[in-house]
This record gives C-alpha cells, sequence and structure tokens, in this order.
C-alpha cells in the first residue's frame, strides 16, 4: 500500500479528484496549506502600502491506494493538475505498514 501526498493549486482540485475517481479511487483528504518552492513570493499593494506574500496557497491531497494502481493514480494526478507553469506543485509517495477501519477493525486492503 502506498500514500499518495500531492501538493497542487487549489483550483486544479475537481479536476485531480475527478481524475481519481475514474480510477476508482474512492476516498481522499484535502487541505488547504500554503508554502512555496520555486515559485517564490511577490510583492502586491494593498491600501497603498506594499507588503511581501512569501506563501503561495495550495491544496495537499492525500489518498492511500493499493500498490498496483501507483503509477496510474500518480499519471492521473500529473495529468489533471499540471498547467506547465511554475508552481504546479509536487507528488510525494510513502510507504503504509498498516491500515485499519476504526468502524469495522478491516485491516489493510480491506480498510482501504
Amino acid at each position: 500500500m502506498k500514500m499518495i501526498t500531492a501538493i497542487i493549486k487549489p483550483f486544479r482540485l475537481d479536476d485531480v479528484r475527478a481524475a481519481l475517481n475514474e480510477l476508482g479511487v474512492s476516498g481522499m483528504t484535502v487541505t488547504e496549506v500554503k508554502g512555496f518552492g520555486r515559485q517564490k513570493g511577490h510583492t502586491e499593494l494593498y491600501r497603498g502600502a506594499e507588503y511581501t506574500v512569501d506563501f503561495q496557497p495550495k491544496v495537499k491531497v492525500e489518498v492511500a491506494i493499493d500498490s498496483p494502481l501507483l503509477d496510474q493514480a500518480i499519471e492521473a494526478i500529473m495529468g489533471a493538475a499540471q498547467t506547465g507553469k511554475v508552481g504546479d506543485g509536487k507528488i510525494f509517495v510513502s510507504n503504509i505498514e498498516n491500515v485499519v477501519r476504526i468502524r469495522t477493525g478491516e485491516l489493510d486492503n480491506d480498510a482501504l
């Protein structure tokens, strides 16, 4: 089992969700986050005062999947999230040792 964590632009979330649903991914966790990488910050003017915006709004999507779906899921996320501009985001993949569904006590793949 794998955990995919994707940091994407907020307006691409619906496309990513739809792409993962087509693969049969039934659940995900979405968190609004802020961050920066190569995109860095920028300066804005608000009511005559100039200030620096260091962190860009992003969305973190977390999906636990069975290992055979990993490559398809990554391609689906990339295809749906990519705009071709700086700041499209990143995808991180990590191993999951155990999963337990709290309600039923099901384990691992059955809990997904």
